[in-house]
C-alpha cells in the first residue's frame, strides 16, 4: 500500500529508568512465591541439586515477559496490561480494550464509531475468537459454530505457488450481512490414529479432514488449497514485535549448516508500505510483520473492516452482491482507533511461570532441552529498545525462536503464505501455555488445534521436530510427565 497513514499511536514514554518499575518491587515479591509455590504432582518443592547451580534465580525465570509480567494466574491471566503504563497510557489501552471486545454492527448504524460490519466476514469482533485475549478452538461438532476457526483457501499457479479462489479469496467468510450471500461452510470429519510409547503406554491421535462447500452445500473442488487454523492467543505480541530482526536472522540455519537436523529459516516478507523486504512475524506463517499489520489484516478477512493499513474489502472481482453491500465509511476503522487497538494488543502482558525450581519442573525442562525441543522452542530472547517502558530491552522467555522450520505432511496445509511453503510453520510461543484451560477452557493446541492436549501436540510434531518427537516417545513414562509438568507450568 502506497500513500497511506501509519496507526496513529500513544507518544512513548522515553528511554528506559534506571530506577525500578513502580511496583516492581512488589511485582517481584509475587513472581517469586508464585515461583516457589510448591511442587508439581504434590512433589516437594525446591531446585534440583544437579542443576540448581546453572539456573537463573526462580524469580527470573518465572518472569516470562520481563518486565512486562504479571503475575497473575486465574481466568483474566491473558487480558492484563504491562505494569508500568502511566495514566495517559493506560486510558488509551482502556480504548483499545473496548474496539477489541466490541461487536461492530452493519451500516449505517448509530453507532458510526463501530459499524460497517462485513459485508463478508467470519466474526463481529476479535474477541470473538481471542476469548479473554487468548486462543480459539475448532469446534465439536455439526452443531457447534465454527468461531475461531478460519479457513484459508488457494488454487494452485502455474508457477507452483497458491494464488487466491477466483471466487472467494484469500479466506472462507461464512456469515454475510442482509443481501449478501454468505460463502460457505466447512465440513470437519476425523479418523482416530492410534499409536504406542516405546514402553508399551498406547495413545489415539485424531486426525481432522477438512471439506469446503459453497453456499449451496456443493464442493468447491479437489483443486482448493485450504489451511485451516484456529485465533493464536494475543498477549506478548509488543515483546516479541521488539526482538530485533538481526537477531532472529542470525539464529537461522536455512542449509543445516550445523548438521543438526534443525534449518529454520528467517520468515521475509514485503513491507506493504515501503516494498522493503523485512521480517515477518505473526501469524501462524509468519506472514505479518508487525502488530499493526497483523491487527489490520485480521480486521479486513475476519470482521470486513478496512483500514488505512488495509483498505481493501475481501471482495473478489466474482462477488458483485459483496462489492455493492452496505459499508461504513473510507477506512471503517480510522489510523487512530487502529491505532489504540494496536496499543492494546502490544501492551497485554505475560502471566509469570508458576511451581518454578519444583523438581518435576526442573526435571521436565532438562528432559525437554536434551530431547531436542529447546532446538526451535528457543527459551530466551531479548528485545530492543522501546517506547513502552516495559517493553524496553527486556529479557523474555517465549520459548519460540520465531523461525520457520518444515513440521513435516502430518501437519502440512500445502499452501504458501508469505515466506513460509506449505510445510513450514513458525515456532508457536509457549508461555502462557499452562493456563490455556484456565483462560479459555480448553486445551486444543496447534494450527487447527487437532490435538487435544499437549501431550498429543508433541505426538503431532514431524519434519524438522521428528527425532524429538521420537526421543520424547522413547522416555519412561516418569519423564513424559516431567515435560508436561514443565509446560505446564509455562
Amino acid at each position: 500500500m502506497t500513500g497511506a497513514p501509519p496507526p496513529t499511536l500513544p507518544p512513548g514514554r522515553g528511554r528506559r529508568l534506571s530506577r525500578p518499575l513502580l511496583g516492581a518491587a512488589a511485582l517481584a515479591a509475587a513472581l517469586a512465591a508464585l515461583a516457589c509455590s510448591g511442587g508439581a504432582g504434590g512433589e516437594a518443592a525446591g531446585p534440583s541439586p544437579t542443576t540448581a547451580a546453572r539456573r537463573a534465580p526462580a524469580a527470573e525465570r518465572a518472569a516470562q515477559g520481563g518486565d512486562a509480567t504479571v503475575a497473575v494466574a486465574g481466568a483474566g491471566a491473558y487480558a492484563q496490561p504491562v505494569p508500568g503504563l502511566d495514566p495517559e497510557q493506560r486510558r488509551f489501552f482502556a480504548v483499545g480494550n473496548n474496539f477489541f471486545n466490541d461487536n461492530w454492527v452493519t451500516a449505517p448504524a448509530s453507532t458510526t464509531a463501530r459499524d460497517g460490519l462485513g459485508p463478508l466476514f467470519n466474526a463481529q469482533s476479535c474477541s470473538s475468537c481471542h476469548f479473554r485475549d487468548g486462543r480459539a478452538q475448532p469446534p465439536d461438532g455439526p452443531d457447534d459454530p465454527e468461531r475461531g476457526l478460519l479457513v484459508r483457501l488457494g488454487v494452485p499457479a502455474a508457477d507452483g505457488s497458491v494464488d487466491p479462489h477466483p471466487t472467494y479469496g484469500e479466506q472462507l467468510q461464512d456469515r454475510s450481512v442482509d443481501g449478501v450471500p454468505a460463502e460457505g461452510s466447512i465440513v470437519i470429519t476425523t479418523t482416530e490414529r492410534p499409536g504406542t510409547y516405546a514402553d508399551g503406554t498406547p495413545y489415539t491421535l485424531r486426525e481432522p479432514h477438512y471439506e469446503v462447500l459453497d453456499a449451496d452445500g456443493r464442493p468447491l473442488g479437489d483443486d482448493v488449497v485450504i489451511s485451516p487454523r484456529v485465533a493464536p492467543a494475543m498477549f506478548g505480541m509488543g515483546l516479541l514485535e521488539g526482538v530485533p530482526a538481526g537477531a532472529v536472522v542470525a539464529a537461522a540455519d536455512p542449509h543445516d549448516a550445523d548438521g543438526d537436523g534443525i534449518s529454520g529459516r528467517a520468515p521475509m516478507v514485503v513491507d506493504r508500505e515501503t516494498g522493503q523486504p523485512v521480517l515477518g512475524r505473526f501469524g501462524w506463517k509468519a506472514a505479518e510483520p508487525t502488530v499493526a499489520d497483523q491487527g489490520a489484516s485480521a480486521f479486513r478477512a475476519d470482521i470486513g473492516i478496512t483500514s488505512p493499513l488495509r483498505p481493501e474489502q475481501p471482495c473478489t472481482a466474482a462477488q458483485a452482491a459483496c462489492r455493492a453491500g452496505p459499508h461504513g465509511g473510507d477506512p471503517e476503522i480510522e489510523g487512530e482507533r487502529l491505532g489504540r487497538v494496536t496499543f492494546y494488543t502490544r501492551t497485554l502482558a505475560v502471566p509469570a511461570r508458576r511451581d518454578v525450581g519444583a523438581r518435576p519442573t526442573d526435571r521436565g525442562e532438562d528432559v525437554f532441552t536434551d530431547a531436542g525441543c529447546a532446538a526451535c522452542h528457543t527459551a530466551t530472547l531479548e528485545t530492543g529498545p522501546a517506547d513502552i517502558e516495559a517493553l524496553d530491552r527486556q529479557v523474555i522467555r517465549p520459548w519460540t525462536d520465531l523461525l520457520l522450520h518444515d513440521m513435516g505432511p502430518g501437519l502440512a496445509d500445502g499452501r504458501p503464505e508469505g515466506d513460509a511453503s506449505g510445510t513450514e510453520w513458525r515456532t508457536p510461543p509457549l508461555w502462557g501455555l499452562g493456563l490455556l484451560e484456565t483462560v479459555n477452557g480448553h486445551t486444543r493446541l496447534l494450527h487447527d488445534g487437532r490435538a487435544r492436549s499437549v501431550e498429543e501436540a508433541i505426538l503431532w510434531h514431524g519434519g524438522e521436530a521428528r527425532a524429538a518427537r521420537v526421543r520424547f516417545a522413547a522416555l519412561p513414562a516418569a519423564d513424559r510427565r516431567a515435560v508436561l509438568a514443565f509446560l505446564a507450568s509455562l
